[in-house]
C-alpha cells in the first residue's frame, strides 16, 4: 500500500521529502510529470510538507475570499489548524491518507491536462519516475495513474467538502505555472466540476503566485 502523504511530500518536492531537491512546486517528480521547470515557492512554506502547504495555500485564500480582503498580504503560508477541514488531525489516518491519495491523483491530472504527450514522451517520462529512488509501489500507483485517460469528473466525484475542492484546485495550480490554453481549459473545467466560485479560485491563483520563489 502507498504511502499517499509521502508521495504528496515527493510531487511537491517539499524539504521534508529526502532526496527530491529543488524545493516546492519545483522537485524532480513534478518535473517529471509535467516536462516542465516547475518554479519554487519561497518563504515559510519551505518548511512544510506536501499536504500541509496545499492546506495552507487554500486555506490562506479561503480566508481572503470570505472576509472580501482581496488578493492582499497574501504570502507567508502556514499550515491551517490542526483537525480543520482542511488538514485531518494527525491521529485520523484514514482520513489523512484518503485527502493526501486525492491531491496526488489533482498534481497527475493536472501533470498531463497540456493533452500534448506523444506516446514517446510519455514513454520518457514514466522512465523519469522509474529512475527516481522511491518506493516501488509509489511508482507503480504513478504508473497506473499517469497512463490513465484524463478524467476530470472521475476525480471530482471523490471531493466530499468545499474545503477539500479548494484543495484540490491549489494543488492542480501548484503544478502549472503559466498554464497553457489546454491547461486553463482544464482548470476552467475543475473550478466548474468542483463547484468553486470564481472569486474563490482567483484568490488560489493569487496565493500561489504571491508565495512563488522567483524563478
Amino acid at each position: 500500500m502507498i504511502d499517499a502523504k509521502r508521495l504528496v511530500d515527493q510531487l511537491v518536492g517539499s524539504g521534508v521529502a529526502g532526496g527530491f531537491a529543488g524545493g516546492l512546486a519545483g522537485g524532480a517528480l513534478a518535473n517529471a510529470l509535467s516536462g516542465k521547470k516547475a518554479k519554487k515557492v519561497a518563504g515559510s512554506a519551505l518548511q512544510l510538507g506536501g499536504m500541509a502547504l496545499v492546506g495552507g495555500l487554500a486555506y490562506k485564500a479561503w480566508q481572503s475570499y470570505k472576509q472580501g480582503s482581496g488578493t492582499t498580504n497574501l504570502t507567508g503560508v502556514e499550515s491551517p489548524p490542526a483537525g480543520s477541514a482542511f488538514l485531518p488531525a494527525s491521529t485520523d489516518e484514514t482520513t489523512a491518507n484518503e485527502l493526501s491519495l486525492l491531491l496526488a491523483r489533482a498534481m497527475i491530472a493536472a501533470a498531463k491536462a497540456d493533452g500534448q504527450i506523444d506516446t514517446q514522451e510519455s514513454q520518457a517520462v514514466l522512465n523519469q519516475i522509474n529512475q527516481l529512488d522511491m518506493p516501488a509501489e509509489d511508482k507503480a500507483f504513478l504508473f497506473e495513474e499517469y497512463g490513465r485517460p484524463l478524467d476530470i469528473r472521475s476525480l471530482t466525484a471523490a471531493v466530499d467538502t468545499p474545503e477539500h475542492a479548494a484543495e484540490v484546485y491549489a494543488a492542480s495550480v501548484l503544478m502549472l505555472d503559466s498554464p497553457s490554453p489546454p491547461e486553463r481549459i482544464y482548470l476552467d473545467t475543475l473550478a466548474r466540476e468542483l463547484r468553486l466560485d470564481a472569486g474563490l479560485t482567483n484568490e488560489i491563483h493569487a496565493t500561489v503566485q504571491a508565495n512563488r520563489a522567483a524563478a
